[in-house]
């Protein structure tokens, strides 16, 4: 596995995302890299990251799931082209939807993994699912449509 995640390919101008950028320096720092044909990023909340006594906040787990997928589908559009993460033109995408099921309460205390597959590619859309887990139980699964970011969105990456 590499020591650079997705995110360290991004371009400059795009790396201030709250949940993955690696300049944001108030932000998650999510770090996806492959593992085989499924993604793989590893978080340890904080205990201010917490809904109530023990547990993690819906929405800190929504945003894992977001990031790691919209991350994995810029992966994805790289390999898919066979080209090597980080060459241009450069692919960032954008969250076109965001579906979360939350089976379990995430304990708080411990490492999450968040597993993630890509489903479908087609055209600007890539589909993603994922799972996040807490000691080996799957505590939700998430639903992801990345949508390559648009032109007029993309700041100068040049």
């Amino acid at each position: 596995m590499s020591d650079k995640s997705f995110q360290d390919y991004y371009p400059d101008s795009l790396q201030h995302c709250y949940g993955c950028g690696p300049k944001n320096d108030k932000g998650l720092h999510i770090r996806s890299f492959w593992d085989d044909d499924e993604s793989v990023a590893h978080f340890s909340p904080k205990e201010y990251h917490l809904a109530f006594p023990g547990y993690v906040y819906g929405g800190l787990v929504a945003s894992l799931v977001d990031c790691h997928c919209v991350g994995t589908a810029a992966a994805a559009a790289y390999r898919e082209e066979g080209r090597e993460p980080g060459t241009s033109p450069a692919f960032r995408y954008v969250t076109g939807s965001l579906h979360v099921d939350y089976l379990l309460p995430t304990p708080l205390g411990v490492e999450l993994e968040i597993r993630a597959r890509v489903e479908e590619i087609k055209g600007k859309k890539t589909v993603v699912t994922a799972s996040v887990i807490a000691d080996g139980k799957v505590t939700a699964k998430g639903r992801v449509i990345a949508i390559r970011m648009p032109d007029h969105l993309q700041p100068d990456t040049k």
